[in-house]
């Protein structure tokens, strides 16, 4: 069953305007053995992986670039998640042929310290031609063979054409058409967003959380969004972990944990003002860790640590701007923390001199 999901700035924050110049809403979908990841700036990345029951871990990622005439372009991992053994018996460069349907569509050189590789623009033309339809495609060395499924990739490549506007165009992948190019989406600026500058910690700032500790936890309490922190609302006020970081003259980041599962865990973040009434704005109940101005949240996808999700909040002075959001891929073994950076949200950050 395919899973997509439309991935939307959060609705807790508002961006300023520089960040809402670029109004593109990135798209994450998956079908089957493969994914796509579009971000806000018309770049869409799709990834493709062995099937299940393959025990050789191999993966693809096909990009291109929003705009008229635009060419795909291709890259090649191959698993190293316990698959130790294998591997030190191949060379130290691989050189590895790629055939679909039998034909041998030519070589490519994989260095074993990092296992990856650009493919060539006829590589990519051929995977382009037989991935929406049943084909057997695999990268072959010696004895060994890695498998690319093609399940889900016509669903997903469809979803490339229909987010940059080229369904029904020469330059579609999968429903090309007579129109030309011209009317496709435009490639969007990159959103910059201007860090502010983070005020230093005052001597008596801890003070503030021994006399205002409770106060404080009562004011989060309040929020509309405390059952999004169930360690917060479930603990006795003395025994719930907050802690205040110095934002500026008036405002503090207060933090307390907020869930805990079988592999991650979720820190809330607000804003609040340093004085009563606290006023608290919240940035994320799944944060991981705050440092000078960047909130930050990781998790794995599952246990394995083989595909992890990120998430990233910016001080811009006034308010924690959402500036970053991606995945490393679906959870298929390739390796340990992912296989691909597959974004859907993307900003430049420009950060005060320091």
């Amino acid at each position: 069953m395919s899973n997509a999901s439309l991935l939307l700035s959060t609705p807790l924050i508002l961006l300023p305007l520089c960040v809402q110049a670029a109004t593109l809403t990135g798209l994450s979908f998956s079908h089957n053995d493969w994914e796509i990841a579009c971000d806000n700036t018309g770049t869409c990345r799709a990834a493709g992986y062995q099937s299940d029951d393959d025990q050789l871990a191999v993966s693809v990622l096909l990009t291109r670039k929003a705009g008229p005439h635009e060419p795909v372009t291709g890259e090649l991992t191959i698993g190293d998640y316990d698959n130790e053994e294998v591997l030190k018996k191949l060379p130290p460069v691989l050189n590895l042929s790629l055939r679909i349907n039998g034909s041998n569509i030519g070589e490519v050189d994989v260095d074993k310290n990092d296992l990856a590789a650009e493919l060539s623009g006829k590589q990519v033309t051929a995977l382009l031609a037989a991935l929406p339809g049943k084909s057997s495609i695999e990268w072959v060395a010696g004895e060994y063979r890695w498998h690319l499924s093609d399940k889900g990739a016509a669903a997903v490549l469809l979803k490339m054409d229909e987010f940059q506007g080229r369904i029904g165009t020469q330059g579609a992948l999968i429903k090309k058409g007579s129109k030309g190019e011209n009317a496709v989406l435009p490639p969007l600026p990159m959103p910059v967003v201007i860090a502010g500058a983070v005020a230093k910690p005052r001597p008596d700032d801890n003070k503030i959380l021994t006399d205002q500790s409770n106060a404080m936890r009562d004011a989060l309490r309040a929020t509309k969004e405390a059952d999004e922190c169930s360690d917060l609302l479930e603990k006795e006020a003395a025994d719930a972990e907050l802690s205040v970081t110095r934002l500026t003259d008036s405002k503090l980041l207060a933090s307390a944990h907020c869930w805990s599962g079988a592999y991650n865990s979720g820190y809330g973040y607000w804003v609040i003002n340093a004085t009563p009434p606290y006023q608290p704005v919240l940035v994320t109940n799944s944060g991981s860790e705050y440092n000078e101005g960047s909130i930050t949240a990781s998790h794995k996808g599952r246990g394995l640590g083989d595909c992890w999700s990120s998430e990233s909040w910016t001080w811009d002075g006034k308010q924690f701007v959402y500036t970053e959001s991606s995945s490393t891929g679906l959870c298929k073994l390739v390796t340990p923390g992912g296989a691909w950076s597959l974004p859907t949200l993307v900003t430049e950050i420009r950060r005060p001199p320091r």
